[in-house]
């Protein structure tokens, strides 16, 4: 089922909780409850027996309305959201941030240090995938996507140990979940020590990002960094 659907029927879920039926079963017109979604009676219809139908309510038909007592997966569905709800509000921070970059071509030294067999462990021990060797550069150039990155730097990452080698050495690496696109899980990666400045954004995943998402110097790409990294 798509994330739209769900979305919607989470929507008059918590419509019918306002009207008490997840204390006890309520008499609701479908009438009356499209006036509280302001949609069609027919449509307000075709959600309760989709809710019906994945066992989030009990219902009974009458002549004067449904009888409807929320239920089973129904209840389970609002607590999870009151947990999510009471961890977004409580938090220190949030809980994702969004960041939008233009693809350009870099120096090349992403597909050097991503196949560096320390950094490789860790990566697939820490961020549970082994990266396409080679990293995906964005230029951040809005006032709020500078803003947002300066503001990323103090959140919690998963650090990556940096290590010698006997002629140099390899410094420690920030990584933050992120999805790419709103398609591919991968990983923000910050190096303490960069050539590049804080403009611009390195992004690993488990495949070449510019061949799955058919990218080109010079389009605009949207990631999603999730910040409760532990």
């Amino acid at each position: 089922m798509s994330e739209k659907n769900d979305c919607r029927s989470l929507f008059t879920l918590l419509k019918l909780a306002e009207m008490g039926a997840h204390r006890r079963t309520a008499k609701i017109s479908t009438l009356y409850l499209a006036e509280k979604l302001g949609i069609s009676q027919q449509t307000a219809s075709r959600h309760l027996i989709e809710l019906e139908r994945k066992g989030w309510i009990k219902r009974t038909t009458t002549p004067d309305g449904s009888l409807i007592k929320i239920d089973g997966e129904g209840i389970t569905k609002l607590q999870q959201l009151h947990q999510n709800l009471q961890l977004w509000l409580e938090a220190a921070y949030p809980p994702t941030i969004t960041l939008e970059g233009t693809v350009f071509t870099g120096l090349g030294e992403g597909a050097y240090y991503t196949t560096k067999e320390i950094y490789k462990k860790q990566f697939i021990e820490k961020l549970s995938f082994e990266p396409y060797p080679g990293t995906l550069n964005l230029k951040l150039t809005t006032e709020y996507d500078l803003k947002t990155r300066q503001e990323l730097e103090a959140l919690p990452a998963i650090e990556i140990q940096g290590f010698k080698t006997e002629d140099r050495t390899f410094g420690a690496i920030k990584a933050y979940p992120a999805v790419i696109a709103n398609r591919i899980h991968g990983a923000l990666i910050s190096a303490l020590r960069s050539h590049y400045d804080r403009s611009v954004v390195e992004i690993i995943a488990p495949v070449n990002l510019r061949k799955q998402l058919k990218l080109r110097d010079g389009q605009k790409v949207k990631i999603e960094i999730q910040t409760q990294a532990k």
